[in-house]
Formats: C-alpha cells, structure tokens, sequence
C-alpha cells in the first residue's frame, strides 16, 4: 500500500464549474499523487462559476476527497439592482457594457469594491474556518494550499493554517491589488488600505508562496519581500497527445476564452478587415473563430470592419471540445490585455495553444512574459498592441506558413511545460515544507 502525505487544496472553483479558474489544480491534482502526495480538496457547494462543464468531472481522480461548503454570495441582489438579470460574474464583476440601469449599476460596482472585501465570497470565510476545524481535528493534513482569486481562499487558510500548526503554501493564479480591474471597482482609499492590509499579511504568513508568471512574482515581492516562486499553468499532455482530427478546410484564425474589453484590439480587426477586401485568395480561405464570450466592443468592432461573414461565436464549450478546435484550426490568436499590469500576464490558454502545435498570433506588450515564452519557444509571432505594421507582417506570416504548409514552423521546447512537471515541482516544494 502507498502511503502519501496529505495536502489540503482550498479553491473555489472545482468541477462541474467550467471556465480557467479551474484548470490549473484539476491538472495538479491529478498527478500530485504520483510524487507522494494526496490531495484533499475543499470547494463550494455553489459556486458562481462562469459556465459549467459536466465533462470535467471525468477527470477528478478515483478515490479523491472533496469536502464541499455552501457559499453565500451577494450576486443575485447585485443582479437586481445592476439590472443584468440572468448573468454570470467572474472575479472581475465590473463589466464595461451597458446597463439599462447604468447608475444602479455603477452603485452596485462600487459597493462591491468597497463591502466586499476581499471578494464577494468574504461569506464563505467562518463557515468554512469553522467546518474545516472540525474536519481537521479527525483527519489531520500535512499541508495546506490555497489559490485564488478568489482571495478569500487565503484568508480561510491563514486561519486554519494557524490553528493546526500546518504549513501552507498561497497560490495566486492572479494578482490581488494588481490585477487589472481592481481599479474599476472603485475603491476608496480605506477599502484599498485593507485589501493591500490583507494582501501583505497573506505574503507574509503563508509559509510558501506560488503564482504563474515572473512579473507578477516580481510584484509580490515588492509587497512584503516574500520570496515568490513561479510554477506556470501548463497543459496536460493527456489532452493532445495521440489526439487525431480532421484540420479545418481553409485558414481559420481561432481565439479561445474570454476576450474582454482590454484584450480587444481595434487595429487587428482592421488589418483582418483590409485584407478580405483587397486579397481575393485570403477572403476565400479565411475564417475566423471564437470559443467564449466576446465583449460587444470586440464584435462591433468586428463588424464595422466587415468581417461578420467570415466570423463564427461559439460561445463556452465544454474544455475538450475546445482542445478539439484547437487542433483543427491553421492558427491561434492570442490577445493580452491591454492592462498596467500585462508585462506578467501569461494566460493558461498559451501553454495549450503551444501543444496543439498550431502557430499563434500574440498581440500584446512585446516585453512581456508571454512574449518571452512564444519566443523561448518559437511558437508563434508576437506583435505589439498599438503597432499596425507589426499587425499586418504578423498576418501575412500566418498566412504564408499556411500556403506554404506551415514549412519552417518548428516550435521547441514547450513539453518543459507540462502538467505533471509542473506537479512534481508544487510536490517538491510541499516537501520542503513539512521537512
């Protein structure tokens, strides 16, 4: 019989909650047992999750526990008032469309970044403190981890973690006070002191602390000179590897996740716009495709530059059948936000893209951390945001490869990436900490 030591993994989202908040301690759960350690998760019974995706439940390991806790959370009043009746939030809540409430809207925004601290899952903190004890006091664990956002998830194991003497290991799989639309929830100056109060305290106590990019362990660091390590998202090999389908018919362009507001990017519609209409062959062989919600910013701006025809919106789908599209598509599309903070972003959907070995187009900040990667890993063309000349050279190479069969195409290196490397070095660092 093995015996591994136990390592309880608080985070809000689990399956069958769908979206990328998911995907990175699904993937690590599944191989942390092959380094010697067993994984207890702690999740919400009902979460506000941004889609659902029932096939994810398929990949939660035999014999895996999963203790569950019912959350209260303020988003059904937010709906009413705001006026967005039958919407999902993400973390972000503070959508930039338009609201036939716009007022209640704004004041429902504020309120949440200024009551709502660290997160409108604050709710979840004393129940899940309190069933935790109990649980703990009979089934004692080695380590505790926790990932957010949400960020309440640190604050239920600051607390556990000091009861039971248990070394415990924060995750931030975003920043906290960094991220790019802590602004738009329009806190005042008190509610920001308590959140970077909060924040630093977190740094400061966790015994370990991970996220998924340097920049942004850069500026954790600043924080309160914690050592921060990076362990990047990944992809499972298990997903790609021996994965047979049939390559679309013409030269699709996909894009996969969410494409907000900040990642839309007016100038590569435009590009894509001038090309159909001046390049016959292009407009014939061209497609362009979306796996997730598209901010209305990006398809009026897809429509004013007459690419509608040649666009289709898919909306969510369910992670397997967006690997499929992946592997059938001539080339992916990466936006990165357009954000103060996007020289560290490095978007979990990077690290599949590059397994599915189709070139990618990046626009975004060209001394960034994603640019860094593409370029470590020669998988595709990184452009800059506001430079349209970038933009059409990097079009024209996508579409040469594809007339040319994607000859001189040879990305490199992206397996150091993989879901299980990355585990063993999670396993390796939980090590370290129960020495």
């Amino acid at each position: 019989m093995v015996v591994r030591k136990r390592v309880l993994i608080i985070t809000y989202y689990w399956p069958p909650a769908g979206g990328s908040g998911v995907q990175r301690w699904l993937k690590f759960t599944k191989y942390l047992r092959s380094f010697g350690w067993e994984p207890v998760i702690y999740t919400a019974a009902n979460p506000e999750a941004p889609a659902m995706d029932y096939k994810l439940l398929n990949e939660v390991p035999a014999g895996i526990e999963v203790l569950k806790k019912s959350v209260w959370e303020p988003y059904n009043l937010f709906r009413v008032i705001s006026g967005r009746k039958g919407q999902k939030f993400g973390a972000g809540l503070a959508s930039k469309g338009k609201s036939n409430k716009d007022a209640l809207n704004k004041l429902a925004i504020w309120i949440r970044g200024n009551f709502f601290i660290p997160d409108a899952r604050m709710f979840w903190i004393r129940p899940s403190v309190k069933y935790l004890t109990k649980y703990l006091a009979n089934n004692p664990v080695d380590a505790i981890i926790s990932t957010g956002p949400p960020h309440t998830t640190h604050l239920i194991a600051k607390r556990v973690s000091k009861r039971f003497s248990t070394p415990w290991l924060a995750d931030f799989r975003d920043p906290w006070t960094n991220i790019d639309f802590f602004d738009d929830l329009k806190p005042t100056y008190f509610a920001k002191k308590i959140h970077r109060g909060l924040e630093k305290n977190v740094l400061s106590q966790a015994q370990s602390v991970v996220t998924v990019t340097k920049g942004w362990a850069d500026d954790l660091s600043l924080i309160s000179k914690t050592r921060v390590i990076v362990v990047e998202n990944g992809y499972d090999p298990e997903d790609f590897d021996n994965v047979e389908v049939e390559m679309d018919k013409g030269f699709t362009l996909t894009h996969i996740g969410t494409l907000s507001p900040n990642r839309n990017c007016n100038l590569l519609w435009q590009v894509l716009g001038e090309k159909v209409k001046t390049e016959a062959e292009f407009a014939k062989h061209f497609r362009l495709r979306f796996v997730g919600s598209v901010d209305s910013s990006a398809y009026n701006a897809i429509n004013l530059n007459g690419l509608l025809p040649y666009a289709e919106f898919l909306g969510y789908l369910p992670h397997d059948q967006a690997v499929n599209l992946q592997l059938r598509s001539s080339a992916l599309l990466l936006l990165v936000n357009n954000s103060p903070n996007a020289l560290g972003i490095q978007t979990g959907k990077v690290f599949e893209y590059m397994a599915a070995k189709r070139p990618i187009l990046a626009v975004g900040p060209v001394a960034g951390n994603s640019h860094d990667l593409i370029s470590e890993t020669q998988t595709g063309i990184f452009v800059d945001f506001t430079d349209i000349d970038q933009i059409k050279q990097g079009v024209d190479k996508l579409w040469q490869w594809y007339q040319d069969d994607f000859i001189g195409f040879n990305p490199r290196g992206y397996k150091n990436y993989s879901r299980k490397t990355l585990a063993k070095r999670i396993a390796d660092l939980l090590d370290d900490l129960v020495k």
